[in-house]
């Protein structure tokens, strides 16, 4: 049955989520939520100052014990349950995300199942949270390890997955008896509240999950970033702030969690599948409107192959249908703002006035919303901008190497170490330069990489710790020891 964008809006809450009540601002003040595709407002939600942040906080530190003392069967049960209820109701949260994000209902009810997942996989992690037991080489002493919740944990989720960037931090937190504040991105927080209604229908306690909607993030996460209560910040983000919070987790050594940019490299060898690498480049690109820190960022393309794949890859890419997200047919939606349209022409700009060509696109769209046309650009060189920064948008520049050594060193040339795909038919080149590349994820012969069952995370500017996996627990837990004397 369709869903009615007018009554999907009426029923999303607009408050701030604080120890299990729905509650305005502090000081009254609200913020809208645009649709990037019309740049008209959808709603109008509360925007929190810092001291509702500290009442958050309160609430999780006073719902901490608690949580922590409670059966681990029963935190799973309230995860399972979530789980098939945002999986009954996953057109009323994918047309919520196409609405405030702006990506096609097709890419949305796909986050919907990959975000759900998380709860899912996590349901079944709450119940395998163990220790060990061992006898000291001495003979004298019984060794004992336990896995405690590390306590109440920030989030800082950002806005290109409305509902999976939660569920990758809320579901582990929630298995493993951590409470929590949240704080989703100010241009995307309309997914994240109707996902606190969800918990708080599940029967999450009071306290255990509060989530803050503001504008004033610095001034409202500081206070409690540097709080000796809060023992977790996980972030996921830019870089540059990622490293902002990282320095003032200092102070209280705060376990951290950071998931950061990423400036994915791209391979295709001379003996790859060239058709396969194209619909992996599809995906690697374009899943998310290439609004996505594992979007393929850098296409390298063996000499022997290129004219081929360009072409191939040019032609799929200027057949996509640009337009609102929630029409029949779309394929490519609208980038979040104008800043963010801005930046990609910026970028394709540079690379352009020095030597690349564009074979397909290259425009920004003229008129209401904020679209990019999906662009390919070829002979684009390594000073380009393009080669350094993370796009962010529908754009893909190739460049051509000769031999596995020159692809490797142009791959793992940035500071950026978050996924690298590759396509090649042979197992040992697959295997060595997975070896080779220094990236916490690899592709090979694929487009996606992520899955809850996997550890997600990257290395060097891409940050530390691990979302999803068997992984991805440990990151919400301490490990206590016990020494038992005979």
């Amino acid at each position: 049955m369709p869903v009615s964008q007018k009554s999907l809006l009426e029923s999303v809450p607009t408050g701030l989520y604080i120890d299990g009540r729905w509650r305005d601002s502090s000081d009254g003040a609200t913020v809208a939520v645009e649709d990037p595709a019309t740049g008209r407002p959808l709603l109008h939600v509360a925007d929190a100052t810092p001291a509702d942040g500290l009442a958050a906080l309160d609430a999780a530190v006073a719902a901490q014990a608690d949580w922590a003392a409670t059966a681990p069967r029963d935190r799973g049960e309230i995860l399972r349950a979530a789980y098939e209820l945002i999986t009954e109701r996953t057109e009323e949260f994918a047309l919520l995300m196409t609405l405030e994000m702006g990506k096609p209902l097709a890419e949305a009810r796909g986050e919907v199942v990959y975000g759900s997942e998380f709860f899912r996989w996590f349901s079944e992690e709450a119940v395998r949270i163990s220790g060990r037991w061992s006898t000291a080489p001495n003979g004298a002493t019984r060794l004992m390890t336990m896995k405690q919740p590390v306590g109440p944990v920030l989030m800082i989720t950002p806005w290109n997955f409305p509902l999976a960037m939660g569920t990758r931090k809320i579901g582990p937190a929630i298995a493993a008896g951590c409470t929590m504040v949240v704080k989703p991105a100010t241009q995307t927080p309309l997914t994240m509240l109707a996902l606190a209604a969800l918990l708080e229908e599940v029967g999450v306690p009071k306290g255990v999950v509060n989530v803050v909607t503001t504008t004033r993030t610095a001034e409202l996460c500081e206070p409690l970033i540097r709080d000796p209560r809060l023992r977790k910040l996980t972030f996921t983000g830019s870089t540059p702030v990622g490293r902002m919070l990282v320095e003032q987790s200092a102070e209280q050594l705060l376990r951290v969690s950071m998931e950061l940019g990423g400036n994915a490299p791209f391979l295709v060898f001379a003996d790859a599948d060239v058709d396969r690498a194209v619909e992996g480049a599809m995906l690697a690109k374009m899943r998310n409107i290439g609004e996505a820190c594992t979007a393929a960022n850098r296409f390298y393309v063996h000499e022997s192959v290129a004219e081929e794949f360009s072409a191939k890859f040019a032609e799929r890419m200027g057949a996509m249908t640009m337009g609102k997200g929630t029409k029949k047919g779309v394929t490519v939606g609208p980038l979040i703002d104008a800043r963010a349209v801005e930046k990609v022409t910026e970028l394709l700009d540079d690379a352009v006035s020095k030597g690349a060509r564009v074979v397909t696109g290259g425009q920004p769209h003229k008129g209401a919303g904020h679209f990019f046309q999906p662009t390919v650009l070829t002979d684009v060189p390594t000073s380009a901008r393009l080669q350094k920064e993370e796009i962010f948008g529908p754009v893909a520049p190739i460049t051509t190497f000769t031999d596995d050594d020159e692809a490797v060193r142009m791959a793992n040339d940035t500071e950026f170490g978050l996924v690298a795909y590759l396509f090649t038919r042979d197992l040992s080149r697959a295997v060595t330069v997975s070896e080779r590349l220094e990236y916490g994820m690899v592709g090979v012969n694929q487009g996606v990489v992520s899955n809850p069952a996997a550890p997600f995370g990257g290395v060097k500017a891409s940050g530390y710790g691990r979302e999803g996996g068997f992984e991805g627990i440990e990151e919400y837990l301490e490990t206590k020891y016990v020494g038992l004397a005979l």
